[in-house]
Parts: C-alpha cells; sequence; structure tokens
C-alpha cells in the first residue's frame, strides 16, 4: 500500500499476516484529528527502606490509536443519501469490516488502518456511537462514531521487531573502548550481575582485560 493516502482507508483480513485483505472501506469524510498512545511498563520493585530507585524497563504496551468518523446520509456530503436506511446501512458495513467473525476463527477482524504516511496494524478495541440527527420519523441520518483500535502483529513480525533489544536472545557485541563486562552486561540485560555467566559463555579467564575490537557473545539469560 503506497504512503500518502489522502482518504482514511481500513483493510479488514481473517488473519494476522494480513497477506490478503477480505474487504476495505473508505471513510466519507477524514478524521479532524486522531490521538495515538504509547505506553512504557517499568518495575515496580524497590528496596525496603530506600527513598529512590532507578525505573527498570519492564515492557511496551502495544499502541493504541483512536479517532471519531462522521456518517451521514443527508445528501449534503458528496451526495451521499440513503432514505430507506439512514446511516445504519453504512454503519452495519463499518461494524461487518472491523468485528465480523469468518469461519473458524471467534475473534473480531484484523486490521490495517491507512491515512497520509499513517500506517497502523491493530484490532478494533472499543466502539462508541452517538447518534446526531434524525427524520421525522426516528430515523437516524447522521452518527458520530469514536473507535479505539489497539495495535497488533503476527509473531513472526513480533519477534524481529524485538531482536535487537531482548535479553532472551542471543546477542553479539564488539567491545569498544571503556567498556567492561558488568557494563556491556548491564547493557544487554538490564543487571551487571550477569557478568561471570557471559565471561564463562566466552571463555574469558579475566573478565577485566577485555580487547577493543573484539567480539563478545551475550547468551540468553534465565532470571
Amino acid at each position: 500500500m503506497a504512503n500518502n493516502v489522502s482518504k482514511l482507508k481500513i483493510f479488514s483480513y481473517a488473519d494476522a499476516d494480513r497477506k490478503s485483505a477480505d474487504e476495505s472501506m473508505e471513510v466519507l469524510v477524514n478524521p479532524e484529528s486522531y490521538s495515538q498512545k504509547i505506553t512504557v511498563k517499568f518495575s515496580e520493585k524497590q528496596a525496603p527502606g530506600t527513598t529512590a530507585k532507578m525505573p527498570k524497563f519492564s515492557k511496551m504496551e502495544p499502541q493504541k490509536l483512536e479517532f471519531e468518523l462522521l456518517f451521514d446520509s443527508t445528501g449534503v456530503i458528496n451526495g451521499v443519501k440513503d432514505e430507506s436506511n439512514g446511516v445504519e446501512g453504512e454503519l452495519s458495513r463499518f461494524k461487518k469490516l472491523v468485528l465480523e467473525y469468518k469461519g473458524d476463527k471467534h475473534r473480531p477482524r484484523f486490521l490495517s488502518i491507512y491515512w497520509g504516511t499513517l500506517k497502523f496494524d491493530c484490532c478494533l478495541e472499543t466502539l462508541d456511537i452517538t447518534y446526531k440527527l434524525f427524520r421525522a420519523d426516528g430515523l437516524p441520518l447522521r452518527a458520530l462514531a469514536k473507535a479505539g483500535f489497539i495495535g497488533s502483529m503476527d509473531d513472526t513480525k513480533r519477534v524481529a521487531k524485538e531482536n535487537a533489544s531482548s535479553p532472551d536472545l542471543t546477542h553479539i557485541r564488539t567491545v569498544m573502548e571503556g567498556d567492561t563486562l558488568p557494563l556491556m552486561s548491564f547493557r544487554i540485560y538490564g543487571d551487571s550481575k550477569y557478568y561471570i555467566e557471559v565471561a564463562k559463555a566466552n571463555g574469558l579467564n579475566s573478565f577485566r582485560e577485555l580487547k577493543t575490537g573484539s567480539r563478545i557473545v551475550f547468551p540468553p539469560i534465565r532470571k
């Protein structure tokens, strides 16, 4: 999918690999804005009797995206008019796109959202619909849907993305001037105490004498 999409588009998939979209939808009017939420989790453990601590990284929560979509069947916007169903027809199509179960996968759809340079793989998390305008017989003609999406990617992409920083995987680092094994262990594992295991894995008799330019293997550590 090319960047710089002029109208926000949502593509729906049965599987997390998102190889082939089942359905897609282009919005009637682009949102006025959208918000992205990024949450970084840190460990709350702290030694008894201490007054401060160095926050220890725990994990990155999936990103979240939220925006509002306008549905209108009055004919005022781009001549779109539905005298029989009002906005219910397009709302039903939207809900089918983001929610409908298919086959034996009893879960909401996998989605990809494109708009401008935005490309977000996700699933629908929340949907609040407010009806704004009605015909004399009560048929809703305009609605505002506030949709919240949570980031979602298949395991292959996730592992590849996390590969560079995961302490559960093997890492190889080149020794730079001033590096020590405890310092390098701290960078990889978040704790310098694992330098002994690293020394053993690399057959080092003395961890104090690291040769600049040499390569050190940091194996997975069970904490």
